[in-house]
């Protein structure tokens, strides 16, 4: 068995269970959420333990160090050995998972769905937003 020296970056967010599928970790690279040491790359960029990465997802942010290479996907437990997030990451994560649980506690849903005069008139309102 040889151990990697380097693994493509799509490959190696597959297998760390960032994303289910290679090609969202592709597309995700491809758009720009993913960063490697601070700048932008492309799919088939090689990454090498110790380097940095940023990564958008959804609502989410993550900021690790990769401490492992793979380019199989295996279990969870094994998939989070392969890297390391910084404490400021996961404490602001966790802040604005709190503020998204506050900000739901507030929210209160409408009875009913709007009929057809309202939702013309939220149209109006968004197009007016838009011009």
């Amino acid at each position: 068995m040889t151990e990697l020296t380097e693994v493509r970056i799509d490959k190696w967010l597959w297998a760390a269970r960032f994303f289910k599928t290679r090609a969202q970790a592709k597309q995700a690279v491809e758009n720009g959420h993913v960063f490697y040491n601070g700048s932008r790359c492309k799919p088939s960029r090689a990454i090498q333990v110790g380097a940095m990465l940023r990564i958008r997802k959804a609502e989410q942010s993550f900021e690790l160090e990769i401490l492992d290479l793979s380019e199989q996907r295996g279990p969870a437990t094994i998939a989070q050995q392969l890297y390391r997030e910084s404490e400021d990451s996961i404490e602001k994560r966790q802040q604005e998972q709190q503020r998204r649980k506050l900000e739901r506690a507030i929210y209160q849903a409408p009875e009913h769905k709007p009929n057809k005069q309202q939702r013309r008139q939220l149209s109006a309102i968004k197009q007016e937003r838009y011009l």
